[in-house]
């Protein structure tokens, strides 16, 4: 089976900074996919504090990011990137499910 999601070293630095900065309990971070924006589903990124064993866990070094279940058909093959330019900083997801991405880059269909 494919590899759920990779990620680039850009992503794994900006995820131990940002769960450096927070509360000590945050574990890893929790992708999941949610209806919305204007081409269907869009990625949803939160702390985690306790593992939910439903969850898939992907484990890159010391960095844990735990995938909904219902999530990972969306994500199966995926690898997820920090981006920073003179505008704007956050994740990308280079996704080969993905079918449409809105203008925005917010949201996507599969």
């Amino acid at each position: 089976m494919a590899q759920v999601l990779s990620l680039t070293e850009d992503a794994k630095v900006r995820i131990k900074e940002i769960l450096s900065e927070t509360e000590k309990d945050k574990i890893g971070v929790r992708i999941a996919v949610s209806e919305g924006g204007c081409a269907g589903y869009s990625y949803e990124m939160t702390y985690v504090e306790n593992a939910d064993p439903k969850d898939e866990l992907i484990e890159h070094e010391d960095v844990k990011i735990f995938i909904d279940p219902a999530a990972i058909m969306f994500l199966l093959g995926s690898t997820m990137d920090f981006k920073s330019d003179k505008f704007k900083s956050g994740f990308v997801f280079m996704n080969p499910n993905e079918t449409e991405r809105c203008g925005c880059g917010e949201s996507f269909s599969v």
